[in-house]
Formats: C-alpha cells, sequence, structure tokens
C-alpha cells in the first residue's frame, strides 16, 4: 500500500467511526459496509502497535479529533502531532508492506 492509500484509510476509518451509529443500524437494511472490514484489519495492526501509536490512532481517528483538538486534550502543540501522524502513517506502511 501507498502512503496516500493509507491516509485515505484512515481518513474513511474517521468517517466510519463519526458515523457509526448510522453505520450499525444500516447493517439490517444493507448489510454491512466494506469498511468495516478495513477497520477490523486496521484495529488489529493497532493492538500490537507502540502505545503511543495506538492513543494517537484512538484520538484521532477513532473519536474523529483534529489533530489541534487532540493537541490540546494530550497536551502538546499541534505540530508534535501532525509528527507523530506522519510517523503513524509510516509505521502503517511499514507494517503493511
Amino acid at each position: 500500500m501507498t502512503v496516500k492509500e493509507i491516509r485515505e484509510d484512515l481518513q474513511e476509518i474517521r468517517y466510519y467511526y463519526t458515523h457509526k451509529a448510522a453505520f450499525d443500524g444500516a447493517v439490517k437494511l444493507i448489510g454491512t459496509n466494506s469498511v468495516v472490514e478495513k477497520v477490523e484489519r486496521y484495529n488489529k495492526i493497532f493492538q500490537k502497535a507502540p502505545a503511543r501509536m495506538y492513543d494517537l490512532y484512538l484520538g484521532l481517528y477513532v473519536n474523529g479529533y483534529t489533530q489541534e483538538a487532540y493537541a490540546a486534550e494530550a497536551g502538546y502543540c499541534p505540530q508534535h502531532i501532525q509528527e507523530l501522524n506522519k510517523q503513524l502513517v509510516l509505521y502503517l506502511h511499514k507494517v503493511m508492506n
């Protein structure tokens, strides 16, 4: 997978978690969306990830914080969170390839 594809996946995962109630409700009507498989695949990766990566994934993509909001919540400057997010993407790239 390319870095660009990973970033797109992460945005789709954030969208899923932001609208999880709607996705869960639609399962009975339409069936499970393919994004659920993607979420499960990424979640398995983060179960074995370093704690900092796990926490960042949880904050930015599962809980849907913006980098700025997460920085304020975690007590860091936004630039630090931006750098950590780059490391998270590179970590995923390494694990997936």
